[in-house]
């Protein structure tokens, strides 16, 4: 696995700062979490266009609210349970149904925040914001992939939630790829089965999988679904016409996030494949280090290879 030069906090830092640059009227706001968000470089670059709300993630909501009616294009930071559980009705009323322009950046998705606690592992947030008309829901794996959604996502309005790994510097991508939100991006080619996944945790597993899969001469193709919603309808299909087997992966409850709109895509257009979602298995999240959850609700390698070879 290679390493990019700055984690992605820090590349969401320096693309924020180049797009103000540009003349962009990016805004920041944070729930008390600069340093935890990275945004302490864009801090010193503009002073004027960032605010600490505190730690009031719906209050936060309303402002980002009152700066896009006034034309600015707010991002507004907490941890995937803060910004999601705690404020979709701020997010819905004053967001959604007031027709915004707002970027929620919810870092640390899912069990990534197993050390934290249960009450911080996001495993609702993608269900929460895909029921919400016309939200955006991406998921970035890597810096490189990050900062071309960031950029991409500021060319149009509405609102759009980014799951992300605050930390990470792995780098799957080469520096020149192309992302098209809506569109996914086909990361390894294969005939046997495919696997559809998105994000940093999640990916790197599938890799592993894919990976020994092979040496038991399974080829598995592996689909980075990064934009989750409006999902990739043709790669989904495509798939399922050229391979005998899909599994989707997810940093998620396997109730309505990935899994289940692929499923839906699967059973609205009438195609019979052999199919499993794997993700935390509808429950809580818990204490404990990504690699315990992972194999505790069978999201590692290990699940997913037993999943391929049994489909």
């Amino acid at each position: 696995m290679r390493q990019y030069d700055v984690d992605m906090r820090r590349a969401m830092a320096d693309t924020l700062i180049e797009l103000a640059n540009e003349g962009c009227p990016v805004f920041w706001l944070d729930a008390d979490l600069v340093a935890s968000s990275g945004m302490g470089k864009f801090q010193k670059a503009f002073p004027h266009k960032i605010i600490n709300c505190g730690i009031q993630e719906a209050n936060m909501l309303g402002v980002a609210s009152g700066l896009s009616e006034e034309g600015l294009i707010p991002f507004v930071h907490s941890f995937g349970a803060f910004a999601s559980r705690r404020i979709a009705d701020q997010i819905f009323v004053s967001g959604v149904y007031a027709g915004q322009n707002i970027r929620i950046i919810g870092s640390d998705p899912g069990i990534s925040a197993g050390p934290n606690g249960g009450t911080h592992c996001s495993l609702e947030d993608i269900g929460i914001l895909r029921a919400m008309p016309k939200t955006v829901i991406l998921e970035p794996c890597d810096p490189i992939q990050l900062k071309a959604l960031l950029r991409e996502s500021v060319m149009t309005k509405g609102i759009f939630y980014f799951r992300l790994m605050r930390k990470t510097k792995d780098q799957f991508y080469d520096n020149d790829a192309k992302f098209k939100i809506g569109k996914s991006s086909l990361f390894r080619d294969g005939q046997d089965a495919a696997i559809i996944t998105a994000g940093n945790i999640c990916l790197k597993e599938a890799v592993k999988a894919a990976d020994e899969l092979r040496s038991s001469g399974i080829n598995v193709r592996i689909i980075d679904m990064f934009t989750i919603k409006p999902l990739d309808v043709e790669a989904v299909l495509k798939a399922a016409r050229e391979t005998k087997a899909i599994v989707t992966l997810e940093n998620h409850n396997i109730m309505n996030g990935l899994g289940s709109a692929v499923a839906e895509v699967l059973a609205e257009s009438r195609v019979a494949i052999p199919f499993a979602r794997l993700g935390a298995p509808d429950c809580v999240g818990e204490v404990g280090t990504p690699a315990y959850l992972l194999e505790k609700f069978q999201m590692d390698a290990q699940a997913i290879v037993a999943w391929v070879k049994s489909l």
